[in-house]
């Protein structure tokens, strides 16, 4: 298992960490396409549809498929082109083991991240209470 300072990142920018990461939509894309293509591996036109899952619903496609060309380039995805069937060849991707290790790392984060919002959202609520309005 790896910890925050030894995450397999080779550009050390994932989003997984640092100032911002919890409200940041878009570094949230890459774990939940890890996840996704570790339970079936898909094409990208199918991972849009099924972000929706994680609110991501509205994600940007030309994001999604930038996140997946880093992702493959960093050696976390690996994709194939899949030409048999109607229509123009696809990429179907699937995780590599590195990839499995990186979703480790993202989980390990995301839930130290809820616990601070939880911390957060207690003081939040200890100090207004029922008037500081729904969250």
């Amino acid at each position: 298992m790896y910890e925050p300072q030894q995450w397999p990142h080779r550009h050390g920018a994932c989003g997984c960490h640092g100032p911002g990461a919890g409200g940041r939509r878009e570094g949230f894309i890459q774990p939940c396409l890890l996840l996704l293509l570790l339970e079936k591996p898909a094409h990208g036109y199918e991972l849009l549809d099924r972000l929706g899952d994680f609110g991501l619903a509205e994600a940007d496609p030309g994001g999604i498929y930038r996140n997946l060309k880093r992702l493959e380039e960093e050696g976390y995805i690996a994709s194939t082109w899949e030409t048999g069937g109607p229509g123009p060849a696809r990429k179907e991707y699937r995780v590599t083991p590195e990839g499995e290790d990186l979703l480790h790392a993202w989980a390990n984060a995301l839930t130290q991240q809820k616990k601070n919002l939880e911390r957060f959202l207690a003081r939040y609520q200890g100090y207004f209470g029922a008037k500081g309005g729904e969250a």
